[in-house]
């Protein structure tokens, strides 16, 4: 059996948004039983010289759902929502993400292998094919992004563990 561009992105790309928002909603209720406002989190950061909790779920929906549009278009580049933002707000982009990738006709998802396209940074452009790029560059940052708002997260006592991060897998029925 083949796997699919889709398969590989698409899917991939919902699951960790699925994780992503479990891990938000159990935040939240953290937050509220524990009258902490959940907006403090907002700009919470793991280390001084590291980007704060909504940039890390901005990139998330910035390396899933914008990764599709940039392949789409050709080009991709860093971008995503920026400050201020709230709990809620963040909450929306991951749930706006997800509803985007669904949305998504893997027919043409597919359709985009081979590709190219490139990651464009100031003057500095990165040819990639449209596989590669979702594979090698925006899956990985999904990831990470993902993975440092789990930890920003749990730093505050949310207690989170791995199956939290891991959302539904997609196991044999």
């Amino acid at each position: 059996m083949a796997i699919s561009l889709y398969d590989v992105s698409v899917t991939s790309f919902l699951q960790v948004l699925g994780g992503v928002s479990g891990f938000l909603d159990r935040g939240l209720s953290h937050f509220t039983d524990n009258n902490v406002d959940p907006n403090e989190v907002v700009d919470a950061r793991l280390f001084p010289d590291m980007l704060p909790f909504w940039f890390q779920i901005s990139s998330v929906a910035h390396h899933s759902l914008d990764a599709i549009e940039g392949v789409r278009a050709g080009t991709f580049s860093p971008g995503g929502a920026s400050p201020p933002l709230s709990y809620a707000d963040l909450q929306k982009l991951v749930a706006d993400a997800q509803a985007g990738l669904k949305a998504l006709d893997p027919a043409e998802v597919n359709g985009f292998e081979g590709r190219d396209m490139a990651f464009v940074m100031g003057e500095r452009r990165i040819p990639f094919t449209a596989e590669g790029f979702l594979l090698s560059f925006s899956l990985p940052n999904l990831h990470f992004h993902a993975t440092t708002a789990y930890d920003i997260l749990r730093t505050k006592g949310v207690p989170l563990g791995k199956r939290d991060y891991l959302g539904a897998m997609r196991v044999k029925a």
